[in-house]
């Protein structure tokens, strides 16, 4: 007789299971294996082109249809009534803190029974009206602490334009009054503009959102001695009046106003830089490489499309 069997190796979880798989192919091989010849050859070959064929038609399925979807940080609807282009005059009080004046937006209206609806936050409403200058009716929703509220116009059949009279108000989150003593030169206050992300509609009633592209033009009234600059790619100055356009379709968070005591230093035929006199030649020296940086630019990703390259 001999002895009690020795210890037996230890088989781990995965070599069972390595074990089992193998057990089964071959079970399932001896049972199933089909008797040889050329006609089961065929069938085999033609079960396969069937599975493959419905493992192809099982996975290709129709895309979703798209869908537009909200944008979280916006009040407004552009599916339903779109602004497509801005007319912007503003009068600049640097005593009051505040700019007065009138936007128009030009509809592109793809749902011809729905509202205008703007982003609005803080500003002071004076007038609606359509393009002959007849009363529209305006109503807001409610205040978000984060996002100000909604200024929804209801529109006629024919209505092709409104145009909202307004003021900001002097704690407008993207307005930047700075006193005298706060610039360089110390004698001129200075204004600039901080739209992005969403504070654009601090001082422009607007479709504030990065899916809505408008083009847009400007007339900006500076007090005497005062030069106002935008980002425009097309201006011109009568005094301390200065007109601007974009003529091509931007997010609300590029339109950018300052407005101080400035003057400019052309850099190239198509490159400046703007600064306070006191400041413009250290300007000029820092940014003395712009040209070329916008001509290697332009060797990696083509011609440049904007016009004017200022800063």
């Amino acid at each position: 007789m001999g002895g009690p069997p020795g210890p037996q190796p230890r088989i781990g979880p995965m070599g069972r299971a390595k074990a089992g798989i193998r057990r089964a192919d071959a079970w399932q091989a001896e049972v199933c294996r089909p008797p040889a010849g050329p006609y089961n050859n065929r069938m085999r070959h033609l079960a396969a082109v069937a599975a493959l064929a419905l493992a192809a038609c099982a996975t290709q399925t129709d895309p979703p249809p798209a869908v537009l979807h909200q944008d979280l940080h916006s009040f407004a609807r552009p599916h339903e009534v779109r602004s497509t282009h801005l007319e912007l005059e503003l009068t600049l009080d640097f005593a009051s803190r505040v700019a007065r004046g009138s936007v128009v937006h030009h509809l592109d209206r793809q749902d011809p029974d729905a509202a205008l609806v703007l982003d609005w936050d803080g500003l002071v409403l004076e007038l609606v009206t359509d393009q002959r200058g007849e009363p529209l009716t305006a109503t807001f929703g409610p205040v978000d602490p984060h996002l100000g509220q909604s200024l929804s116009v209801a529109l006629r059949p024919d209505t092709t334009s409104v145009r909202i009279a307004y003021a900001t108000a002097a704690d407008a989150e993207a307005m930047q009054w700075l006193a005298p003593e706060q610039t360089q030169g110390g004698t001129h206050p200075f204004l600039f503009t901080q739209g992005q992300a969403i504070l654009t509609r601090t001082w422009i009633p607007l479709q504030d959102s990065p899916a809505v592209r408008t083009t847009w033009q400007a007339t900006i009234h500076a007090p005497a001695g005062l030069v106002p600059i935008m980002s425009a790619d097309q201006r011109d100055w009568q005094g301390s009046t200065g007109r601007f356009a974009m003529t091509k379709p931007v997010p609300s968070y590029l339109i950018a106003l300052a407005c101080g005591d400035l003057t400019s230093r052309a850099l190239s035929p198509r490159c400046a830089v703007w600064a306070e006199p006191a400041t413009i030649d250290l300007a000029a020296r820092e940014f003395a490489d712009t040209e070329a940086m916008l001509v290697a630019s332009e060797r990696l990703f083509g011609p440049y499309r904007w016009g004017r390259y200022d800063v």
